[in-house]
């Protein structure tokens, strides 16, 4: 049997790559399992995630076998909404590549990212109602934050599936590229987060997704260690050599 999930390393990211294409990347506890002992790694190694599903898929939502038998205190053991919670909490940034179906828990996996890009064929919902329960792994508070209260529930309580242009148009997707691109465009955008100072860019996440009444507090206390690190000295010496030589 293959491994649910296709880890690449690399120096500043690694690729973690939903490997069930035979369900459509359906996420089963095998897959959460794998997705926990990956965070853990970039929990004690913080490096850029870029996650992305095997074959023409993202994910297109949990493993609906395993969840009809669930009962109620696998619900209370939130199996889906912890790693999610821990994806959205990893130190760096983290990028979704929604090619296909990313629906239910598929969804909320990319809502717990931090960019998305797709492709022209991606769908983007949560059709759990239909199924008799809720998007309890996030949807249900996440995408009003990402996308406003009045399309959240077209999409939350009526069924609404996104298509590429619809979910680019209010930046739930950050991009569209083409499905040979779309690798490349993850690459390139950890690319553009890897060029800037690691310790400022996980400071930033963590102070951007601090609650409100920690600020100021907590802005100054991050800026203060900034202050201190040798790379802020050798940036902005470098910043001001070049500006002298113009």
């Amino acid at each position: 049997m293959s491994a649910p999930l296709l880890v690449e390393e690399h120096d500043d990211r690694v690729v973690l790559r939903l490997n069930r294409p035979e369900v459509r990347n359906a996420i089963d506890q095998a897959l959460v399992d794998a997705l926990h002992a990956a965070c853990a790694d970039l929990e004690q190694t913080p490096r850029v995630a870029i996650i992305v599903g095997s074959g023409r898929t993202f994910a297109a939502g949990a493993d609906i076998a395993q969840l009809r038998e669930r009962r109620r205190d696998d619900a209370l053991r939130g199996i889906n909404s912890g790693i999610f919670d821990r994806i959205h909490k990893l130190p760096m940034p983290t990028i979704a590549l929604v090619d296909g179906y990313a629906l239910g828990g598929g969804a909320e996996l990319a809502y717990a990212c931090d960019f998305r890009i797709g492709t022209p064929t991606a769908k983007i919902g949560n059709p759990e109602p239909g199924l008799g329960i809720l998007a309890a792994a996030g949807a249900a508070w996440r995408l009003r934050e990402l996308v406003g209260e009045p399309l959240a529930k077209e999409v939350l309580l009526a069924g609404r599936v996104l298509d590429a242009d619809e979910a680019v148009a209010v930046r739930l997707l950050n991009d569209v590229v083409e499905a040979d691109d779309l690798e490349p465009a993850g690459h390139r955008l950890a690319d553009r987060i890897a060029a800037q100072a690691p310790l400022a860019v996980r400071l930033t996440k963590s102070v951007f997704h601090a609650p409100r009444e920690a600020h100021p507090l907590i802005d100054d206390v991050a800026q203060a260690v900034l202050f201190e690190t040798e790379e802020k000295q050798a940036r902005m010496t470098a910043f001001l050599d070049r500006k002298e030589k113009r």
